[in-house]
């Protein structure tokens, strides 16, 4: 697999490069994109693998969300600055539902193959669920139901505070985890995780993850300027591209990485990177994404479609439910990869 990621970064990134300065088709273009981010998330996600030897699985599996989600913040901010606000909620999403029920289904299901039963921490499970709810069931369906009576500005107005609210609750949320309450959140993974060596040494992974990251910004451009294309040539609507297309490719990190852990019997990392990055885009990309969109042409507010909203609070139920006792086993997860795949079907025939 990592042979595979070096072919595509070492292959890709450089053919991105002429295609854009030869002004290459945008078919070709939005192939060769794909293939590089892919490439590029597969470096990002063994960086942040040997951080997470190094630091443990806490601090690592953030790292792994954050740097994974960087991919997609990226991705958001070219697509806002090209007036695609339709794409972006769609893409952030696809985040969602992707982290919810593809990368942690496709974990629960690699892992429940090769282990019968595996365990992780009851005490994230319920931290996870508590916030789960809040960002997306109480943040997304506010301003959805309170829209219906407000102007466009107070909209905006409204957007900005939930965001500013979400923002200041994800930050208290890390300080308490690995603050306060550090302790209680102790991971039955950390003895394992000690006696591994890194891939990396912290500093080259620290580079690595930067250098990775500036790359995907110059290919993530590129393969903004693809996606009316997209729509023209497949007939696919914006819904579907941001939903599905856009939503794997920028999260491409945390699909290897979460499964990789899974089958490693590693569940505790695995399920703080899935799950902590649905929280990080819900908490903490989308706010971001909101606020920097007033400097864009097209403001951002906090409104999803009802598809988008309804696929959202059904993922982050059914997860909840599955995951709340701390065990997960192979049914588990195809339950949840079978949820994607339903979920995904109707957002292609919309």
């Amino acid at each position: 697999m990592n042979k595979l990621f070096a072919f595509l970064v070492y292959v890709g990134v450089p053919l991105v490069l002429a295609g854009a300065f030869f002004r290459w088709s945008d078919m070709w273009m939005f192939f060769l994109c794909c293939a590089s981010i892919i490439g590029l998330s597969g470096y990002i996600g063994r960086a942040t693998e040997s951080l997470a030897i190094v630091s443990g699985p806490r601090i690592g599996g953030l790292l792994n969300a954050t740097f994974g989600n960087a991919v997609e913040l990226i991705i958001s901010i070219f697509t806002l600055k090209a007036g695609m606000v339709g794409i972006v909620l769609a893409s952030l999403t696809g985040s969602v539902l992707g982290n919810l029920l593809l990368v942690l289904g496709l974990s629960f299901f690699a892992g429940g193959i090769k282990f019968k039963r595996q365990k992780f921490s009851v005490h994230d499970a319920r931290y996870n669920s508590g916030l789960l709810i809040f960002a997306i069931i109480v943040a997304f369906v506010i301003p959805e139901i309170f829209s219906m009576t407000m102007n466009p500005q107070k909209t905006l107005y409204l957007s900005l505070g939930i965001s500013t609210v979400l923002i200041a609750l994800y930050l208290a949320g890390l300080f308490f985890k690995l603050v306060t309450h550090r302790g209680v959140f102790a991971s039955s993974d950390q003895p394992e995780i000690e006696a591994e060596v890194p891939e990396w040494t912290k500093g080259k992974s620290i580079w690595i993850l930067l250098l990775a990251t500036s790359v995907v910004a110059f290919v993530s451009e590129q393969l903004v300027h693809t996606f009316e294309m997209l729509g023209d040539k497949f007939g696919w609507t914006e819904l579907f591209i941001g939903v599905i297309i856009v939503a794997i490719v920028g999260n491409a990190a945390e699909h290897v990485s979460a499964i990789t852990m899974a089958v490693k019997n590693k569940m505790d990392i695995s399920v703080e990177i899935a799950v902590g990055s649905t929280l990080q885009i819900a908490m903490f990309v989308t706010p971001i994404l909101v606020i920097l969109s007033l400097f864009m042409s097209e403001p951002m507010v906090l409104v999803f479609t009802l598809p988008e909203l309804v696929a959202m609070i059904t993922a982050a139920l059914l997860v909840i439910n599955l995951s709340n006792d701390g065990e997960s086993n192979w049914f588990e997860g195809l339950t949840l990869f079978a949820a994607y795949l339903i979920m995904g079907l109707g957002f292609f025939l919309l």
